[in-house]
């Protein structure tokens, strides 16, 4: 179930140290996914910025009150089952992220993964499922254990499953 832990090379590390401080979680929502959006348009989906130092995905999903569709660039903690792991960390800040309430309402989606469009169906986790998964994500990205001891609020995790289309 669990990928490979983020790698561990110095310049890794000063980023989760960075990565886990309140000034990123102020700051970080307002350029990070709007940089990964651009280079992933410029690139046809080849390309996520910050998919240099974790897994992305752009997410493709319904808005939960809208019905608007909705395109966010996520970092991801890819399986080897084939599904992808979710954090709804929102950089450690208080409420959820808006694309969880998405997948809330509208679970069918898509995602662009390495380029390639795949049809998904996100399932959010609960009980010992999502307690085994947020081991791993530790695991994957130290940060987000900093992201929850800041919140009172339990970060969602959904795993993404492939599905027909």
């Amino acid at each position: 179930m669990s990928a490979a832990p983020a790698r561990t090379a110095p310049g890794v590390r000063l980023v989760q140290k960075v990565s886990s401080t309140r000034a990123f979680a102020r700051l970080a929502p307002h350029f990070v996914p709007a940089m990964d959006r651009a280079v992933h348009r410029l690139t046809r989906g080849r390309v996520i910025l910050s998919a240099r130092m974790l897994p992305g995905v752009v997410l493709t999903a319904r808005g939960a009150k809208s019905g608007i569709t909705r395109t966010t660039p996520l970092a991801c903690m890819p399986e080897e089952t084939g599904t992808w792991l979710l954090i709804g960390s929102n950089f450690g800040r208080p409420g959820h992220p808006a694309w969880t309430a998405n997948l809330l309402a509208h679970p069918d989606a898509k995602i662009s993964w390495k380029g390639r469009d795949i049809a998904v169906r996100a399932r959010l986790l609960a009980g010992e499922e999502r307690a085994e998964a947020w081991r791993a994500a530790l695991d994957f990205w130290p940060p987000y254990a900093t992201y929850q001891a800041r919140i009172e609020r339990e970060i969602r995790l959904f795993r993404l499953e492939p599905r027909a289309t």
